[in-house]
């Protein structure tokens, strides 16, 4: 694969409780770990909820994407991801739900868009296989 773009992030510091830069300076953010896992939670972010940031507009663009290949108008619609994080033996391991709102849709159009989507996706594909991931379609 030749990359047409290539994102580069540094994270420094205590790891989910440190901080991550962008080489452009974009993202400068600090990180805490959430309450729910014994950290500080607060106004600070998480790998997690970058990660779902990341996958949900991912997974739209290629929502959007499927849908005028097929003639279908999505301009409302909208992606919800919500990566979760938990215990798996010894280690960690993470879990993704990913909703596709598409008001104004049958409910079986939205669902086939859904998962066209999620066999296209960079995200959905660099994951497949690795982590479990659950499509919902709502209209």
């Amino acid at each position: 694969m030749e990359p047409v773009y290539t994102a580069v992030a540094t994270a420094r510091g205590d790891g989910r409780n440190g901080e991550v830069t962008s080489s452009d300076g974009v993202i400068d953010e600090r990180l805490a770990v959430p309450k729910e896992m014994g950290g500080p939670g607060g106004e600070i972010t998480n790998p997690e909820q970058l990660f779902a940031a990341g996958y949900a507009a991912c997974f739209h663009s290629a929502l959007q994407l499927v849908a005028r290949k097929a003639d279908v108008g999505v301009d409302s619609s909208a992606v919800t991801a919500e990566v979760g994080i938990g215990r798996d033996g010894d280690g960690l391991e993470l879990a993704v739900k990913l909703v596709a709102h598409l008001p104004g849709l049958e409910q079986d159009k939205a669902g086939e868009l859904a998962a066209q989507a999620h066999q296209v996706c960079p995200y959905s594909r660099a994951t497949r296989g690795n982590i479990q991931v659950e499509i919902t379609a709502t209209t």
